[in-house]
């Protein structure tokens, strides 16, 4: 049989032979590090046999479906640790995740932070001795039974929603058992280096009519090392945590009066604007208009556009002279009807039309979190129409734009392409026009990128941007959606050169994805300490003392002047006091002033950049503060808080 490896190469065998024997037969170093093997797309373990000729890839801690697998097999580990210690504990389920793995469990006595501790002492115990995982399987009534005899009735309930003649898997490792489809590593001691990191509540299946489970979180490494690396960075996180930061700084606030529904603070707002006044220049220069749609519109409209029959658990409604309208959860039907409002011809497009629009989606109160998960956000959306032959220029055209924002902030990102998916509309041929053209455009532009087969969305090939922000975390914000359907559904058309209708191509698209999410994620990414030109208040005036109040007021005032963002703290403190408050608040720029400076007319400059940077005059120091923000620049914090 032969082997096609992942480079291309092709191995021969003559009797049928597992894949750890194939990894082994390449490389012993990678046969100690490989985690589970990928044949004709399909994950399976390293013990599965291959019979005939196919593609192998084997997988290592280093790729996605290698970690996965990984940590899939730590959360068995950690279960197996539940059970031994706290025999009576239901396990529903525990997949890894983003950084980690979970299990859901339900115990009549809550979990506490002292039990992690006792979990991960018989996690260790379970990887030090070494047991072989093994899988088997059970026909889904044997399986039902099997489980009920177990006293596991999450699992139970798993199996009956299975479809009749169903083969179940099992996996095997001493003494527990778990339902799972896997793949799993070959034996527990692998698993060197792990850490539960918290507990959560969860309810079962994620409705909020079933129980509330526990969760317990936690991650799992080969090596001690980058355990240590990714604790060290998860430490980092908690000091950044934006809920915390727009509490200090004064950004934003939650109430319970309005649960997902953000208060945006007066120095939130200026964040804001800022952000949303560099979003309008930037789509001025790119050739966009500006548009705004109505918060609430008919239910003819969101039938149109197939909301209402897929989307309406996730919609607020209403009744408007007893009609049915919804709060709109996106702005795309809403940008359709603009296109439609006049005729459009071939010399009209590439139309590129620009929206902040504001939109309401339901989550449950369970996946709430800060800016990050909320009911109401802005979606700086953007839609363009335009011609089949036009498609890959305006992906150019978009990516760049995205470029150029990501950079101004100082975020690496990576691209992956997503193709259609099994669920799609459309013919081949519009698939093939649409998939292409994004291709195109990303390979002309020199662009490295990742193709996810089938993760498209159904009406379309998409790019994603999934930036990497300070401490390594990544995040998909900006996106460039392909739709060929939406025009379909409302008939949109324009007059072609031959004189004839003719059909628009859509491209949905964000850069900053939801401009709350975007300024949660700026909140981390620099701290709270934002670039001089974002940063709600540039400069803080500090009289020395209330003799020098007057000459403080008139360097705020000559800074106003300037169209610098300043206050002064005319609180009788000393002058360390006012500093050091000024740094915890995280101001760019701090000016000192006395006899000294009031008699020459400079300032005493400290910066969060260089810390004390000594005298300046005044207009020196304005004209050079001002080509900060003009050229929005992002500077290095330097100066250690004192």
């Amino acid at each position: 049989m032969k082997i096609t490896l992942k480079d291309g190469s092709v191995k021969e065998y003559e009797q049928k032979k597992t894949v750890i024997e194939i990894a082994a037969d390449l490389s012993e170093g990678l046969a100690r590090v490989a985690t589970v093997g990928r044949i004709n797309g399909e994950l399976v373990d390293l013990r599965t046999e291959v019979c005939e000729d196919c593609e192998l890839q084997i997988l290592t801690f280093q790729d996605e479906d290698g970690k996965g697998a990984f940590r899939h097999t730590a959360s068995h580990i950690m279960a197996q640790a539940v059970k031994r210690l706290y025999p009576e504990t239901k396990l529903a389920i525990g997949p890894s995740v983003a950084d980690g793995f979970y299990y859901d469990v339900d115990r009549d006595t809550p979990f506490t932070t002292e039990d992690l501790e006792k979990i991960e002492k018989e996690m260790k115990k379970i990887v030090k001795e070494a047991l072989p995982i093994e899988r088997f399987t059970k026909s889904r009534e044997e399986a039902i039974a099997f489980m009920k005899e177990r006293q596991e009735p999450y699992k139970v309930e798993l199996i009956e929603d299975l479809p009749e003649g169903e083969e179940i898997s099992f996996y095997k490792q001493g003494e527990f058992v778990d339902l799972c489809a896997g793949p799993h590593l070959m034996n527990t001691k692998a698993v060197k280096a792990f850490k539960l990191t918290s507990l959560a509540g969860a309810y079962w299946r994620g409705s909020e009519k079933n129980k509330m489970l526990t969760r317990i979180y936690g991650t799992a490494y080969p090596k001690k090392a980058e355990l240590d690396e990714y604790l060290v960075r998860l430490e980092e996180a908690k000091k950044r945590d934006h809920r915390k930061l727009g509490k200090e700084l004064g950004l934003f606030m939650m109430r319970e009066e309005g649960p997902g529904f953000p208060f945006f603070l007066p120095k939130g707002m200026v964040l804001r604007n800022t952000l949303l006044d560099y979003w309008r220049e930037l789509h001025k220069k790119h050739g966009y208009v500006e548009i705004s749609t109505p918060i609430i519109l008919n239910r003819k409209l969101w039938e149109t556009s197939g909301h209402w029959g897929h989307y309406k658990d996730n919609m607020y409604t209403t009744v408007i002279d007893e009609e049915d309208y919804a709060i709109k959860p996106m702005n795309c039907p809403g940008g359709m009807l603009v296109y439609q409002s006049e005729p459009r011809s071939y010399r009209d497009l590439p139309m590129r039309i620009g929206e902040l629009g504001l939109v309401h989606r339901h989550e449950k109160s369970g996946a709430l979190h800060g800016l990050f998960r909320v009911r109401c956000f802005t979606q700086d959306d953007a839609h363009i129409f335009m011609t089949p032959e036009q498609i890959k220029e305006e992906i150019k055209g978009v990516t760049g734009l995205i470029d150029e924002v990501y950079s101004l902030f100082g975020f690496k990102y990576h691209v992956e392409l997503s193709t259609r998916p099994e669920d799609s509309m459309g013919s081949d041929e519009d698939w093939e026009i649409a998939t292409e053209g994004l291709k195109g455009a990303l390979d002309e532009m020199g662009m490295d990128y990742v193709i996810n087969e089938g993760d498209g969305a159904f009406y379309g090939p998409k790019i994603d941007f999934h930036l990497e922000d300070s401490i390594g975390r990544t995040w998909q914000c900006g996106t460039i959606q392909l739709d060929m359907q939406l025009p379909l559904r409302f008939e949109a058309e324009y007059i072609g050169a031959d004189g004839e209708k003719h059909r628009p191509i859509m491209i949905h698209r964000v850069a900053f994805g939801s401009i709350e999410r975007f300024i949660g994620i700026l909140i981390e990414h620099f701290a709270g300490a934002f670039p001089t030109w974002l940063a709600p208040v540039q400069v803080k005036v500090l009289p020395i003392s209330d003799k020098f109040a007057d000459y403080g007021e008139k360097v705020l005032k000559q800074l106003d002047q300037a169209g610098i963002r300043a206050e002064i703290d005319l609180r009788a403190e000393k002058i360390g006091y006012k500093i050091r408050e000024a740094q915890l608040n995280k101001i760019p720029y701090m000016v000192v002033v006395g006899a000294k400076e009031e008699e020459e007319g400079l300032v005493a400059v400290r910066s969060r950049f260089e810390g004390d940077e000594g005298q300046k005059d005044l207009g020196q120091f304005i004209d050079s503060i001002k080509k900060e923000i003009d050229e929005k620049l992002v500077r290095e914090t330097k100066a250690k808080e004192e």
